[in-house]
């Protein structure tokens, strides 16, 4: 779980061009949407495509994908309980 966590940090980062904020300035329960990391709709569609891309995991419910995208802790959840079954397991 540990390697997955700072693997979606680092995604995130990437992925929405977050690239003068520093991994370690949030951590696995930072609130992302928000008062957390500010993130906005745009940035959500984004991690849908990412975790769809990346894990093989499909959000097509917009409430499922609001409570799966709260934190990188919830994403590393649903990753982990949902990931395609195509791909081999993530590492812990």
């Amino acid at each position: 779980m540990k390697k997955l966590i700072e693997k979606l940090r680092q995604q995130i980062i990437e992925e929405l061009q977050l690239h003068d904020l520093i991994s370690d300035n949030f951590d696995a329960d930072t609130i992302l949407f928000g008062e957390g990391l500010g993130l906005d709709s745009i940035d959500s569609l984004q991690l849908v495509v990412l975790l769809d891309r990346q894990y093989g995991v499909k959000i097509k419910d917009p409430k499922e994908g609001r409570a799966v995208m709260q934190t990188i802790r919830t994403m590393a959840n649903y990753i982990l309980e949902h990931q395609n079954s195509k791909q081999p397991p993530l590492p812990n």
